[in-house]
C-alpha cells in the first residue's frame, strides 16, 4: 500500500527532537524524503542515518532567524530531491526567563519573537516561491492552543508569538489557496517533549496546574501531534486551508474539567 507522502519532499524545522523528530520519522514512513533543519549537529546525521541515509534524508544546520541560512535549507530540499511539497515550520522555544510581563524583560522577549515568530515569517517566505511555481504545496506551522486562550501562568512572549503564528497562517492560507498552496496552523496542547519536561521539572506544582485543565487528563506524545501534521501535509487534507488545527485533548473547549 503506498504510503501518504510516496513522491513528497519535505522540510521539518526542529526536526531533532520532540514533535518535529516524531514527524520526520513518520513522514518517511509515508514514504517521503525529508530535510531535517535543526542545530543538533550530533543528532541531526543520526536521524538521516536512522531514515536510510541520503537518499531519503538530509541535514541542515539552521539557524531559523537567519534568513540566508533559511533560504538554504529549503535550496537544498530542492536541489537534492527537486521540489518542496511540505514545510513544517516547527522549531520554537520556551525559555524560563519568559514569563509575566511583569517579569520578563525585552532581551527574553525579542528572542522568543526571533525564533517562534520570525523564523515562521522566514520559512514560509523561502518555501512559498517553490510551491507557488509547482502549484502545490502544503505549510504547517506549529502555533498552540494559547493563541487561542489567555492563562493565569504566563509566557507572555511566547503566547504572543504563537498569537502572530496563528494570524500569520490564516492570511498566507487565504492569500495563496488559489495558487495551489494549502496553509495550516498545528496547535498543539501541553505535550510530553523536552521542552515541556525542562519546563516543568523545575515546578512540578506548576506542571499540575496545567495538567488539571487537560480534559484527557494526561499531556500529549509527540507521535500523536506527527499524526495530525501529516494529516494536513496530506491530500487527505486537501480542503483545509487557513485553519486552526487544535490537537489539545480538548483544554480550549473546556469550562469545568472532569475529576
Amino acid at each position: 500500500m503506498a504510503g501518504r507522502l510516496d513522491g513528497k519532499v519535505a522540510v521539518v524545522t526542529g526536526g531533532c527532537s520532540g514533535i518535529g523528530l516524531a514527524t520526520v520519522r513518520r513522514f518517511a514512513s509515508e514514504g517521503a524524503r525529508v530535510v531535517i533543519g535543526d542545530i543538533d549537529d550530533v543528532r541531526g546525521p543520526a536521524v538521516v542515518a536512522e531514515l536510510g541515509g541520503d537518499a531519503t534524508a538530509a541535514y541542515v544546520h539552521v539557524d531559523v532567524t537567519d534568513k540566508d541560512q533559511v533560504d538554504a535549507l529549503f535550496a537544498t530540499a530542492k536541489d537534492r530531491f527537486g521540489s518542496v511539497d511540505v514545510a513544517f515550520n516547527n522549531a520554537g522555544i520556551s525559555p524560563p526567563d519568559d514569563d509575566s510581563i511583569l517579569t520578563t524583560e525585552l532581551d527574553a522577549w525579542r528572542r522568543v519573537q526571533e525564533v517562534n515568530l520570525t523564523s515562521v515569517y522566514l520559512c514560509c517566505k523561502a518555501a512559498l516561491p517553490y510551491m507557488i511555481e509547482q502549484k502545490s504545496g502544503s505549510i504547517i506551522n506549529t502555533a498552540s492552543f494559547v493563541a487561542v486562550m489567555g492563562a493565569a501562568t504566563s509566557q507572555i512572549s511566547y503566547s504572543a508569538s504563537k498569537g502572530g503564528v496563528l494570524s500569520m497562517t490564516r492570511e498566507l492560507g487565504v492569500q495563496f489557496a488559489r495558487e495551489g498552496v494549502r496553509v495550516n496552523a498545528l496547535c498543539p496542547g501541553p505535550v510530553n517533549t523536552p521542552l515541556l519536561k525542562e519546563l516543568f521539572a523545575k515546578d512540578a506544582e506548576r506542571a499540575a496546574r496545567r495538567l488539571v485543565h487537560v480534559p484527557m487528563g494526561r499531556f500529549a506524545e509527540p507521535e500523536e501531534l506527527a499524526s495530525a501534521v501529516l494529516f494536513l501535509a496530506s491530500d487527505d487534507a486537501s480542503f483545509i486551508t487557513a485553519s486552526t488545527f487544535l490537537v489539545d485533548g480538548g483544554i480550549s473547549a473546556a469550562y469545568v474539567t472532569p475529576v
